[in-house]
């Protein structure tokens, strides 16, 4: 309830800034629009953060936007139009919905704006000129091959705290974890989240703290013996902790999850999470911003999907798994250092 008049505050301030004469900045300094999913979720800040970063190290412009919510594809629709009629010739968008923000990239593209997607792809993921992301089934192999290594023949009684259906983000890191862990999933390309036996109750977070909490407890309530749990971020695996503290059951399941941010890092380091996956953001939105500002200047784009890398973290490290420990985890949480 408080996003609402945090994204209304930013709507106005995109308003305003178009009213107050960005087309005149943009003679002198390349406008680069960057729209994320949020404001608020961690990630997406840090995001934000290593765009500014690069636009001013590199004489840019940067104006940005957020849906309300994950899932908000109106709201970044509208950012998208407010973006294109202030004359941005770059956006940079991480897609709230994978197929229906596709015709709003189409028409920016038909104006000549190059639109790179970041962390999330559309779908098709052709849509966007380009895609700076991370593996997310890499990601989500990572995390299940710990978990099964941590499980040590116990036989899984396992939780997905998943996304929301049908994102490509969410399918790849659950369906990848499965893998991961051995057991029947889709591949890279599918939409669909597996459910083989072994998965005992699956429920959508999106990607937040408190759906995160109430997914956990939904789930342990269907079936107490649960003992591992996939969540498809670490707000949400802090969520689930908080369930399962609640229940007595924490010190009793492990918890896996992808980003890797700081606080994350900091949840393995005090047995929160067992392990996670992590990406880098900063990494992401600075390439993107390069990429941008080059195409001002020379109008050459690029083009198709550039890994930008994904690294297992855990405070334990387990036999015949690659891990980094958690001062590692500390000193590179979302490209930082």
């Amino acid at each position: 309830m408080q996003r609402t008049p945090a994204f209304a505050l930013s709507a106005l301030a995109l308003t305003g800034a178009l009213a107050c004469g960005l087309a005149q900045a943009q003679a002198s300094e390349p406008v680069i629009g960057l729209i994320t999913k949020t404001e608020t979720n961690p990630f997406f800040v840090k995001m934000k953060e290593g765009a500014t970063a690069e636009a001013k190290k590199l004489g840019a412009k940067l104006v940005s936007a957020a849906g309300k919510t994950d899932g908000d594809n109106a709201g970044q629709v509208t950012a998208m139009e407010n973006l294109i009629a202030a004359g941005a010739k770059t956006i940079l968008i991480t897609p709230s919905d994978a197929k229906a923000i596709v015709p709003a990239i189409k028409k920016a593209q038909a104006k000549g704006v190059m639109v790179i997607a970041l962390d999330s792809p559309t779908e098709p993921m052709e849509a966007t000129d380009a895609l700076f992301a991370t593996d997310n089934y890499k990601a989500g192999e990572l995390i299940g091959q710990y978990a099964k290594a941590a499980a040590a023949g116990k036989k899984p009684v396992i939780a997905t705290l998943d996304l929301f259906p049908g994102h490509p983000v969410g399918a790849q890191r659950h369906n990848g974890f499965l893998k991961g862990f051995g057991l029947q999933a889709n591949d890279a390309k599918s939409n669909e989240l597996s459910r083989p036996a072994e998965v005992v109750c699956m429920a959508d977070s999106f990607g937040d703290r408190a759906k995160g909490q109430t997914g956990m407890e939904n789930c342990l309530q269907k079936n107490p013996d649960i003992n591992i749990v996939y969540t498809i971020n670490e707000p949400a695996a802090a969520g689930a902790y908080n369930a399962l503290k609640a229940a007595g059951k924490e010190k009793n399941v492990l918890i896996v999850s992808v980003d890797g941010g700081c606080a994350g890092i900091a949840d393995v380091g005090k047995g929160v999470i067992a392990a996670t996956s992590q990406q880098y953001p900063l990494r992401m939105a600075a390439m993107g911003v390069a990429a941008g500002v080059e195409y001002a200047k020379t109008g050459k784009k690029v083009s198709g999907y550039t890994d930008t890398g994904v690294t297992l973290i855990a405070a334990k490290p387990m036999a015949g798994v690659d891990s980094k420990d958690v001062k590692t985890g500390t000193d590179l949480c979302w490209g930082a250092k």
